[in-house]
């Protein structure tokens, strides 16, 4: 858990925060996780991309790039007038093929490479995520040669003591905050039992970018469409300074209808207020 002294700590950096854009009403700039099209992509690349920038999307971010060449994905994105400020990325990716992982992102435009997923056996104690916070900081440190950042993307599970610990609060205190960020996934954040305000407070800064992405009223707390869940993003995005929160990425992993979600989800996201 988070100590005193640590909070105390984290707060001092909240001065370097003046600079971070505030949610003052709607969210004017937004994009979408491709992962929530992923089916669509292979069959129709260019024609999803132009359908989530006539939705309202001006950003996207990658899970893959079904098989189109670095040169090709920069290429569609310039046409459909998107930027791809982030792409998660995989263990493999970093540990093995970290260099050209690196070169595709300065081709297609990435500002951020963000670890999106830790399976079962890369998280069985808190060594394991200490290990994890050491690859991400050496990778980082590589990175910023290229002008590009590394970012770490959590579900619920990192939410879960291990031996007394939030393996969440050891990563953001084992990682370098000047290299590695994090992408807080809302929905998991919530599901994990966490609150997305303590850790905006007691880590200021530290999260530029965030994925959108409901939960159901019920006990099922299934994902839903924005606006149709509890959480209460309103009340989130009133701390988008403190957070240091500049890229909403709206996702659904399992959307009935994946287009039909963007574009209910970039009118929400118009629509939604701070308060």
């Amino acid at each position: 858990m988070i100590t005193r002294r640590e909070f105390a700590k984290q707060a001092l950096a909240s001065t370097a925060l003046a600079a971070m854009p505030a949610t003052d009403g709607g969210i004017d700039r937004f994009g979408i996780q491709l992962y929530t099209v992923r089916d669509l992509l292979p069959k129709d690349f260019e024609g999803t991309l132009a359908a989530l920038a006539a939705a309202g999307y001006r950003e996207v971010e990658f899970a893959g790039y079904h098989g189109r060449s670095p040169a090709a994905v920069r290429g569609a994105l310039d046409r459909a007038g998107l930027t791809a400020p982030a792409a998660h990325v995989g263990l493999a990716e970093i540990k093995t093929r970290w260099k050209a992982t690196l070169e595709t992102a300065r081709t297609v435009g990435h500002r951020y490479l963000v670890l999106a997923w830790l399976g079962p056996a890369e998280r069985r104690s808190l060594d394991d995520y200490r290990a994890v916070a050491d690859l991400l900081n050496r990778a980082a440190s590589e990175a910023k040669a290229a002008g590009i950042e590394v970012g770490y993307h959590n579900h619920d599970f990192e939410f879960e003591p291990v031996a007394g610990r939030v393996p969440y609060d050891l990563l953001l205190g084992a990682t370098d905050r000047s290299l590695v960020k994090l992408e807080l996934d809302l929905y998991w954040t919530v599901k994990g039992g966490a609150d997305p305000l303590r850790y905006f407070a007691a880590w200021p800064g530290r999260f530029p970018m965030v994925h959108v992405k409901d939960m159901s009223r019920d006990a099922s707390q299934a994902m839903v469409d924005l606006g149709q869940g509890r959480i209460d993003f309103s009340r989130i995005f009133a701390h988008a300074r403190q957070a240091g929160i500049v890229h909403y990425f709206a996702e659904h992993d399992q959307p009935k209808d994946a287009l039909g979600f963007a574009r209910g989800a970039a009118q929400y996201l118009e629509r939604l207020e701070a308060r």
